[in-house]
C-alpha cells in the first residue's frame, strides 16, 4: 500500500483535547477502510501565515498512513466537512521517517536555548540600527541627505580630495 504523510490544521479555538478527539476519529476512518496509521504528532498552536477563515493560529497535527489511495480520499472528504479542519496536505512519501519530524525537533531546541526573557542578546550593538553614531541604513550618506545617482560616489569628510595626486 502506499505510505503518506498527513498534515491538518485544526482551528485556533478548538482545545487540544478536542483536536485529540478528531485525530483519533480521523485514525479510526483510516482503519475502517483498511490503512494502518503509525507515528501522530500534535505540533501545537502555531500562528498561520495568512488568516485562513477568520483564523490566525491553529493546531497543526502530522499523521504518518499506509493506506489504499480510496481511504485517503474518504478521509480528505470527512476533513473537508468537518467544519474544526482549516486546511489539509497529504504527500506521498517512499518512506516514513522513524525519529521526530523536524517541527518537533525545531521546537525542542528553541526550548533549550532560550534563556532570559529577551534571549541572548549579548553581542548585538547598543544604540541605532546600524550601531554606530548616527547610524542607521543610510550608509555613507552625510546627515542622511539623499542626492545623487546610485553609482555616484562622494568624499566623506575625512578624506581629502588632493590625497590622490
Amino acid at each position: 500500500m502506499p505510505l503518506y504523510e498527513h498534515v491538518f490544521l485544526s482551528r485556533q479555538d478548538v482545545s487540544a483535547q478536542q483536536v485529540e478527539a478528531l485525530t483519533e476519529t480521523f485514525k479510526g476512518l483510516i482503519e475502517a477502510n483498511g490503512g494502518t496509521v503509525g507515528k501522530i504528532e500534535q505540533w501545537g498552536l502555531k500562528s498561520v501565515a495568512f488568516r485562513i477563515r477568520k483564523n490566525r493560529k491553529a493546531h497543526y497535527t502530522l499523521i504518518n498512513i499506509d493506506a489504499p489511495a480510496a481511504a485517503m480520499a474518504e478521509l480528505e472528504r470527512q476533513q473537508r466537512m468537518n467544519e474544526d479542519v482549516l486546511r489539509i496536505l497529504t504527500l506521498k512519501v517512499e518512506a516514513h521517517e522513524e525519529a521526530q519530524s523536524a517541527m518537533l525537533q525545531k521546537r525542542d531546541r528553541d526550548d533549550g536555548d532560550r534563556g532570559g526573557r529577551f534571549g541572548d542578546r549579548g553581542d548585538r550593538p547598543r544604540g541605532s540600527f546600524g550601531g554606530g553614531a548616527g547610524g542607521g541604513f543610510r550608509g555613507d550618506r552625510e546627515g542622511g541627505a539623499g542626492g545623487g545617482f546610485r553609482g555616484e560616489r562622494r568624499p566623506r569628510s575625512d578624506e581629502s580630495e588632493g590625497a590622490a595626486e
